[in-house]
């Protein structure tokens, strides 16, 4: 016989396959099951649009009463773009909920669950609580933070080195990779690289998946405005491209970059360049809620001294470059021991093609 587990694991996969559409509400899905059989499944398939819940009663119809709803976060208890979920589920018949996690945000975690308690329902939270919470690992950050999810992802050889002495770097890893990142393109809202990998490789920074896919805004650092007017990312026809750039600058380059479409933003100096944390807050308000960080080493730097990296995505090549200047990961200011180092826990290794890819978390993050 199926348990809990078997349930509310059906309801992750579900909710998973939404991940790049529902931002900024987090992924959830929902199964009803009523005498040992599944009556009703849902997903919240993207942002405006119904619940899980929703799709999952409509599918159960009259055999939600009596059944046993489990659904992977805590039904929402307050009005947005569509009704609270808990009075739904509250008036739905069912007679037992099994939620995998709480609501993170602080101002109304629980009230959903109180309110199917005050209503007669049996309540359970917790199972596969923690695979909940890295499914939504993007939106509790939000919740708790006010500022976008920033994974860094990184391609390099063994030995640790991104390209070569003179910036030459096609191709670290193999197809199979570059195609994944595509794919984790296609789920962010925003792709982040400084001006050194605008000028060295002229990216497109687009996702190119068999499915189309979505474009991320792409999200330039350029302390002195040097991005050229005919690099690729000015061309804003299929992704728009957002530059943070200095006040005083450049204003007769800044008009031509507006005029082709890209959007230019001020941001103060920090200690070293713009000021990152800075940028961040700016770029919640616009409504960015994640941000991957394919960058050369000074940005990964600024963005590892600022302690603003929520997740590592690293790939690792069976190569091995060498050379006493061949360019690294992160760069920026020496440090003199160990000590210094930030502490990452490992939560997954998988081999994609010929290469490595690794998934570390700062540690207790």
């Amino acid at each position: 016989m199926k348990t809990d587990h078997d349930y509310m694991k059906l309801a992750l996969d579900l909710a998973s396959t939404a991940k790049g559409n529902t931002n900024p509400n987090p992924l959830v899905g929902a199964v009803i099951v009523k005498d040992g059989m599944i009556v009703g499944t849902g997903l919240h398939r993207k942002a405006g649009e119904p619940h899980a819940e929703v799709h999952a009663f409509h599918m159960a119809g009259d055999h939600a009463e009596g059944a046993t709803l489990y659904v992977t976060l805590e039904p929402c208890s307050h009005f947005g773009k569509t009704p609270p979920c808990a009075n739904l589920v509250a008036e739905s018949g069912v007679s037992r909920v099994v939620i995998a996690m709480k609501d993170p945000n602080p101002l109304v975690a629980g009230r959903g669950i109180r309110i199917l308690e005050a209503a007669g329902i049996e309540v359970e939270v917790g199972v596969h609580e923690q695979e909940a919470r890295r499914l939504n690992e993007r939106f509790i950050h939000n919740m708790l933070t006010q500022t976008p999810f920033v994974i860094s992802k990184v391609a390099m050889t063994l030995d640790g080195k991104i390209a070569a002495y003179n910036g030459d770097s096609k191709w670290v890893t193999g197809e199979a990779s570059r195609q994944k990142v595509h794919y984790l393109r296609n789920e962010m809202d925003a792709i982040l690289v400084g001006i050194g990998t605008v000028l060295a490789d002229d990216p497109m920074l687009t996702t190119r998946i068999p499915e189309g896919g979505k474009n991320p805004v792409r999200i330039i650092i350029d302390s002195h405005l040097r991005t050229p007017l005919d690099a690729n990312i000015t061309e804003c026809s299929e992704a728009e491209t957002w530059i943070f750039t200095q006040e005083g600058v450049d204003e007769e380059k800044e008009a031509a970059l507006l005029a082709k479409g890209v959007q230019v933003y001020a941001a103060p100096k920090g200690d070293e360049g713009l000021d990152i944390s800075f940028i961040l807050k700016q770029l919640f308000e616009l409504g960015i809620t994640d941000v991957l960080v394919e960058g050369g080493g000074e940005v990964n730097g600024a963005f590892l001294r600022a302690g603003l990296i929520n997740k590592f995505q690293v790939y690792v090549a069976p190569k091995v470059l060498g050379g006493r200047r061949s360019l690294t990961p992160f760069t920026g200011e020496d440090v003199e021991t160990m000590d210094a180092a930030l502490e990452l826990e490992f939560d997954s290794v998988e081999t994609i093609g010929a290469d490595l890819l690794l998934t570390a978390y700062p540690k207790n993050s």
